[in-house]
């Protein structure tokens, strides 16, 4: 009994203080329930819906934590956690994509993220990835992403980073265009 009782305090002593917490989606849908979830979980939530917004909220008072979509309307995500890091370096910010690559999350983590998750992801997991205190490694997704999701959302982060040029996304991915545009037209996977 005494290991459950230690456990708490070895965990608070890693994490920061206080529990304020800023969340940065452009999917206000998604914005709205996930900061309902946490403030549920105690944290004084602050939302953002562009990265003007986000980095004007860091600069006013830096919380603990923050939530952080990658792809905003207005610029990247990771500025808002670079500015995050260097105006409270002990903050835990978390990155959340739904155009996951190996490259991004490793630019993520070093701005200075703890996590990279991948949309949709639920309250659980957002919470699990701002308290995980590196000690123990991350828990296999109940319902990771399928491969034809996958396949799915790296052709369209091209397609967008082409400024929506189907022609341009084709030869980029060295596929024939009709084909690419057969692949736009149909629902994401799931």
């Amino acid at each position: 009994m005494p290991e459950i009782e230690t456990a708490p305090t070895a965990l608070a002593m890693a994490l920061p203080a206080d529990r304020s917490l800023l969340v940065v989606d452009d999917d206000k849908p998604f914005l709205q329930r996930l900061c309902r979830a946490m403030e549920a979980r105690g944290f004084a939530v602050t939302a953002a819906e562009s990265v003007a917004d986000g980095l004007a909220a860091v600069a006013a008072k830096p919380p603990a934590f923050a939530v952080v979509d990658m792809r905003l309307a207005d610029g990247n995500g990771l500025d808002v956690i670079s500015a995050l890091k260097s105006a409270r370096p002990d903050a835990r910010g978390v990155i959340l994509t739904g155009y996951g690559n190996i490259a991004t999350a490793v630019t993520a983590v070093k701005l200075g993220a703890v996590d990279y998750l991948a949309k949709p992801a639920d309250a659980d997991e957002v919470f699990a990835a701002l308290m995980a205190t590196g000690a123990k490694s991350a828990d296999l997704p109940e319902n990771p992403m399928s491969a034809d999701r996958v396949r799915w959302e790296h052709i369209q982060r091209v397609y967008e980073l082409c400024s929506r040029n189907v022609s341009e996304t084709a030869r980029r991915l060295g596929m024939h265009r009709r084909t690419l545009q057969r692949i736009l037209a149909k629902r994401a996977p799931r």
